[in-house]
């Protein structure tokens, strides 16, 4: 009987100093297929940018809409306020409509104003954002904006994730990842001067290694502010700096090498470009130089909107609208397949959605007027 007790003293002692590891290597290598519930019906995200302008009357639209589809989440690609001078939004604000905002005023409000008018309406809907372009207007700095929006950026889902990539990575960047039921959607940061730098690269080709060794990640979706290079909307991305033109062409060839070498699916969106797109990376260029990947413009959340690229350079997309507002719906099967749909909203839904913050006129205005496309 002693000896029998002894020896299941010295189980207990060896499962104790393995549960841990065991642990750790789960969490390292997921294991077989059938170690978690399979995903055995579609589900939907959705995505968009530029929110600038007149985002406090298209945003909760877009949230209306967003939560009505079945969508898990929403994913802003940057350009969340002006910055550079009063969004017209704000100016016609009942606390500010017939008044002169001064500039330190409004720079002191804007970000909060797009937490409060633009993030708010998607209530417990999770809100995954990228940082662009007008983000880095100054005074702001990139110190600003990770404290501003540090607890978007450091969830407990995606410090989770942060962490078991890196044990030291305590802190949140502007550019992080998180996988979902299959696929990894990866945020990155190109609206700094220096576009993708070397540390940034550096952990994103990290990221697609351990992508590639994890069985259960079948797609990959990218998205980012600015384009990556040589793309239709070639004369307003990455192109336009010769750092954002280097790396993001090394970022393109690591999505290749992914597609091609390691058989991901391959998702790619952007905005910046106030218009929608998709065949964005179906260029003369991208056709000699490796391939072409799958890729979408969706700048279409409330900034003033663009005129599409000469025909003669946009030939190639596979649809392309301008003067029109709504964002980017994706359908993803069970075996990581997405399907994506442009949502596009009516001037009713923005109506709907202002309610009576807004005069009526100004809700007309953003509608018709806020476009350099005519």
């Amino acid at each position: 009987m002693k000896r029998r007790a002894q020896f299941l003293f010295a189980a207990v002692l060896a499962f104790c100093g393995a549960f841990p590891a065991a642990l750790h290597a789960q969490a390292s290598n997921p294991g077989p297929a059938h170690s978690s519930p399979p995903v055995t019906k579609p589900w939907r995200f959705a995505v968009s940018g530029d929110s600038r302008n007149c985002g406090d009357v298209v945003m909760p639209a877009i949230a209306a809409a967003v939560r009505q589809s079945g969508a898990s989440f929403y994913w802003h690609l940057g350009d969340f306020r002006k910055m550079s001078s009063a969004d017209e939004d704000i100016q016609n604000q009942p606390a500010h409509l017939g008044k002169s905002l001064a500039t330190p005023e409004y720079v002191s409000l804007a970000w909060q104003d797009f937490l409060a008018n633009q993030i708010e309406p998607f209530g417990n809907l999770p809100v995954y954002l990228a940082r662009g372009n007008h983000e880095t207007v100054q005074p702001k700095t990139r110190a600003d904006y990770l404290a501003t929006f540090g607890k978007w950026l450091d969830t407990p889902g995606l410090r989770a994730q942060r962490l078991l990539d890196d044990p030291a990575a305590l802190n949140p960047q502007p550019y992080y990842h998180w996988i979902a039921k299959g696929v990894d959607f990866i945020t990155l940061d190109n609206a700094g001067q220096h576009q993708f730098d070397p540390e940034q690269v550096a952990w994103f080709e990290k990221t697609l290694q351990r992508d590639f060794a994890n069985r259960k990640v079948r797609t990959m979706v990218v998205g980012m502010h600015e384009a990556l290079p040589e793309s239709i909307s070639k004369g307003h991305s990455m192109n336009e700096s010769e750092g954002g033109t280097e790396s993001g062409r090394r970022v393109y060839a690591d999505l290749l090498d992914a597609q091609n070498e390691h058989h991901k699916r391959i998702y790619v969106l952007a905005s910046h470009s106030h218009y929608f797109m998709d065949g964005i990376f179906n260029t003369e260029y991208w056709r000699a130089h490796g391939g072409v990947l799958p890729g979408w413009i969706v700048g279409t959340a409330g900034a003033e909107r663009y005129k599409l690229p000469p025909e003669s350079e946009s030939k190639g997309a596979n649809a392309k609208q301008t003067d029109v507002y709504g964002f980017l719906l994706g359908a993803v099967d069970p075996l990581g397949r997405i399907q994506f749909d442009f949502h596009q909203l009516s001037e009713q839904d923005l109506r709907s959605a202002a309610g009576a913050r807004y005069a009526p006129e100004f809700v007309d205005w953003c509608f018709a007027k806020n476009s350099q496309a005519h």
